[in-house]
């Protein structure tokens, strides 16, 4: 090992993971065709959907628990910054190295280890995509539920890393709720264990717990071990128009005192539906001020009479062009119009500023129409859609990336739309964490005695801080 590669800079020791001796420890580890230094191959690695660039110095791309033990023992040692990455579809700079230093990407690392039927469970490396962990227990009837917008591109090992929620959510719950066990690499190269195979499992501290969510600055996993699901028997999907954005979130609420809890319920707003009809045309209503999509989930039966008591709901609470999807392909394009939202958002402007803000679902008509206040108070453009049954609402400031008064007005907005879902009861980020983006709002949300366990418990991790440095705390 390299026990001393220093440069002197200003009386300050200070490390290259770019040196030729380090960048050879790294080919001993993963072979040479698996260290990237070229800044073309690089450069791909140091941004997110964010668009903000960050090119590390060298990309490395393990295969193996022990290679990626060995490159992190190698990073303590020589003390240089780390960020794992897996799919890098996150909207907050999570997996961005914005100190420099090496990228971890776990592309080669998508192995399953184990599949089991008769204990509900599948055991994989971080690189596999959602869709791929979806697919491989689909084929032995089961599912994996957690479902992001992402989930073709997203990887298990960063949906783990942000507990990322999706459109299931409501019924099935955010990624943690669906991980059992984790094997993951420390700071210093060791390898732990947390949790197990089991449902339940009180021994210890909640280590899994605390790895979700935690955005790759306390640990890398390499290892997961995923609850599964008996795939439902049938599924129905619900679309309605409404005359306000208002009225189709008043609809949450009115499904819960007739004992139904939808799989999903999102929610689109005017500019939305126009951004989408405009780019895909749908045949969408240009009367729609909002659209609401419900989706149920279970036995045949039960999905249709449950799929029959929302079309009602929907119509006697202001809904109009209600449309149950009667095959699995009609209700693949009714959710098809959910999923081209974001991109169709920049006919608006050439910077889309993607905030996840979350509040108790009965506060979701009061939020959505105050944010809209918050828009036109600073002249700033903004659209509204997301997961309204679990109370997420994805809030998207829209501005031309070349007018620096635009920007600054939509920061505005930005900072005041945190304070409402604060004041609202929620909080300023529901499944994209916080990263570097979020950073100067944490304390929004968290006080000050939370933040400081939260950065003691970073430094029991990490003492160094090479993992992932620059996020969440400044």
């Amino acid at each position: 090992m390299f026990r001393s590669i220093h440069f002197e800079s200003g009386g300050r020791k200070t490390t290259r993971a770019s040196d030729p001796k380090v960048i050879d420890a790294f080919k001993a580890i993963v072979g040479d065709e698996n260290v990237a230094v070229d800044p073309t191959r690089v450069e791909p690695y140091g941004a997110d959907a964010v668009k903000e660039k960050f090119p590390p110095e060298a990309v490395v791309f393990p295969e193996s628990t022990a290679e990626m033990a060995a490159i992190l023992r190698l990073a303590n040692e020589v003390v240089f910054p780390v960020t794992a990455r897996g799919g890098g579809v996150g909207y907050t700079g999570g997996a961005v190295p914005v100190d420099g230093g090496i990228v971890i990407g776990t592309d080669r690392m998508k192995r399953i280890f184990e599949l089991n039927v008769d204990d509900l469970y599948i055991t994989c490396q971080p690189g596999l995509t959602t869709f791929e962990v979806q697919q491989a227990a689909a084929e032995v009837g089961l599912m994996f539920a957690p479902d992001p917008a992402s989930y073709k591109d997203s990887f298990i090992g960063g949906n783990i890393a942000e507990n990322a929620g999706g459109m299931r959510t409501p019924k099935y719950g955010v990624t943690k709720h669906h991980v059992l066990g984790l094997e993951v690499v420390t700071a210093a190269g060791d390898v732990i264990r947390t949790g197990g195979r089991t449902v339940k499992n009180v021994v210890g501290f909640d280590l899994t717990g605390l790895m979700c969510g935690s955005e790759g600055m306390l640990g890398i996993i390499t290892e997961a071990t995923l609850k599964l699901l008996p795939m439902p028997e049938a599924t129905a999907t619900v679309r309605a128009n409404f005359h306000s954005m208002e009225a189709a979130c008043k609809v949450l609420t009115k499904f819960t005192p007739e004992g139904l809890l939808p799989m999903a319920m999102e929610v689109i707003d005017k500019f939305c539906v126009a951004a989408v009809e405009e780019s895909f045309a749908f045949g969408l209503s240009k009367d729609a001020e909002a659209i609401l999509l419900v989706a149920v989930d279970g036995s045949r039966e039960e999905v249709g009479r449950q799929a029959a008591i929302i079309e009602k709901i929907i119509s006697e609470n202001g809904g109009f062009d209600v449309i149950r999807a009667r095959t699995r392909e009609e209700e693949d394009k009714l959710w098809d119009v959910r999923r081209a939202i974001s991109p169709a958002l920049m006919k608006y402007g050439t910077l889309k500023i993607n905030e996840d803000v979350v509040v108790p679902r009965s506060k979701v008509p009061e939020l959505v129409s105050r944010i809209e206040q918050i828009g036109k108070k600073h002249d700033t453009f903004v659209a509204n859609f997301g997961h309204a049954g679990d109370g997420n609402i994805h809030v998207n400031f829209v501005v031309d990336r070349d007018d620096p008064e635009a920007i600054a007005r939509a920061r505005e907005c930005v900072a005041e739309t945190f304070q409402l879902s604060v004041d609202l009861g929620g909080t300023i980020s529901g499944e994209h964490g916080i990263g570097y983006v979020k950073s100067q709002y944490l304390h929004y949300a968290v006080d000050a005695a939370t933040l400081e366990m939260m950065k003691g418990i970073k430094k029991v991790f990490d003492p160094k801080g090479i993992l992932n440095p620059g996020k969440m705390f400044i």
